[in-house]
């Protein structure tokens, strides 16, 4: 398991130890890694991004937390994947299979935040929308987009449908494969035009209103 919080903390120990120091020469200076503000809370004791996402993941499992806490848990981990090192970290963790999990919820609101995560984490990241059609999760979230009872469930599936598949073909050719018939659109669809990703993703969104 990786935690980029303490990979920074020891690369910049390293490079402000005495003998990085001593070696350092006009032509060749020490290297200068600046501390993330999560090495600085791992370096005074604080929890790490990591350790805030597992914990999030396990209060959203548990039996033993009430729905309002399990959500205000969710909140935060949603705050948390919006960086994109801790996005990436989602798979070091395994947290991305526990987050599509909950996307089956019996919940509403827990589905709305799975999906809404899944969205956040996949936005502009190839490494994370490679993993989510790894995972198999676009038939999940189209399911979700087309069929759940829930609005805000299937705007957020709509959200993370969308992010996925812009600029990652391999996802979008997955989407339109995947989606009921009276959504496909006419023709194939590139992943780099977002007009041509527009023309699928409109069709799920006028089916919210």
């Amino acid at each position: 398991m990786t935690d980029p919080a303490l990979n920074n903390l020891l690369k910049w120990g390293l490079e402000n130890s005495s003998a990085t120091r001593a070696a350092a020469t006009d032509d060749q200076p020490a290297p200068q890694t600046q501390l993330s503000a999560d090495a600085v809370r791992a370096l005074f004791g604080g929890k790490s991004d990591a350790q805030l996402m597992l914990e999030a993941m396990d209060a959203v499992e548990s039996d033993e937390v009430d729905l309002e806490n399990k959500l205000i848990a969710f909140d935060n981990f949603e705050q948390l994947v919006e960086g994109i090192d801790n996005a990436n970290n989602l798979e070091n963790l395994g947290l991305w299979t526990r987050l599509v999990d909950q996307m089956a919820h019996e919940e509403p609101e827990i589905r709305m935040y799975a999906a809404w995560c899944a969205g956040i984490a996949v936005q502009n990241n190839i490494k994370s929308q490679e993993r989510l059609l790894i995972l198999g999760a676009i038939p999940t979230l189209i399911n979700l987009a087309t069929q759940d009872k829930d609005k805000s469930v299937r705007k957020k599936a709509i959200l993370a449908l969308s992010s996925t598949v812009r600029n990652y073909q391999p996802a979008l050719d997955e989407t339109v494969a995947k989606v009921p018939a009276e959504f496909k659109p006419e023709g194939k669809l590139d992943a780099e035009d977002m007009a041509s990703v527009d023309s699928l993703i409109n069709k799920l969104r006028e089916n919210v209103k």
